[in-house]
């Protein structure tokens, strides 16, 4: 199937700027998204950390560059990896996203965040995070949209976090969420969750 989101003939997004070039696309969107994160962390997007919710931070992240922004995505997605030899992380079906969106924000809002410690917090903020991620809701921006998303829904429920520590290491965050959902439906399990959990745990540092 031809991925609609790029330009014919292309590996580019569409984009409301037109540009063609994935160079100058990837610089733009730095900026404009960069600009976007900064607008949250001093305005949160309102809400109730469900699904709703969430699709709405996606469409205030990247409503300069994509008409589709805040929309779950209609086709299915593959992304190489070279931590997992070249297999791609089994993400949501596009019929399954927006209940698999539901679940995973469901549980993460019933869980007793008050009464854990740092340890307990940092395990479950994680799971909650590395499964919102897996889904991988959108065509592009979904780490950024997903940490974003969760680390508001810490600061929302009393919990510090160091959001700055993430930002600065954002390949190693992507290639932990990877490493995290390194399972796959054949039973095959080569997951290591301990990459993602102990900078999570350093960000609950206080």
């Amino acid at each position: 199937m031809r991925d609609p989101y790029l330009y014919e003939g292309s590996s580019v997004l569409k984009n409301k700027l037109g540009i063609r070039e994935q160079d100058k696309l990837e610089d733009a969107e730095a900026d404009y998204v960069v600009f976007r994160l900064k607008e949250i962390v001093m305005n949160p997007i309102p809400g109730s950390y469900d699904t709703e919710h969430f699709l709405r931070m996606h469409k205030h992240i990247f409503q300069d560059l994509y008409d589709w922004a805040g929309e779950p995505r209609i086709i299915s997605i593959y992304k190489e990896e070279d931590v997992l030899g070249g297999l791609s992380v089994e993400y949501s079906d596009p019929f399954d996203i927006v209940s698999d969106i539901h679940h995973v924000l469901s549980t993460m809002r019933e869980k007793p965040w008050k009464e854990m410690d740092r340890t307990a917090i940092s395990k479950e903020f994680c799971d909650s995070l590395a499964r919102l991620w897996k889904i991988h809701p959108f065509r592009e921006g979904n780490t950024r949209t997903t940490i974003t998303f969760c680390c508001q829904f810490a600061d929302e429920t009393g919990i510090k976090v160091n959001r700055e520590l993430f930002e600065k290491n954002s390949q190693y965050m992507r290639t932990a969420l990877v490493a995290y959902n390194a399972y796959f439906a054949d039973g095959q399990d080569f997951s290591k969750k301990e990459y993602l959990e102990k900078i999570v745990y350093d960000a609950f540092g206080g």
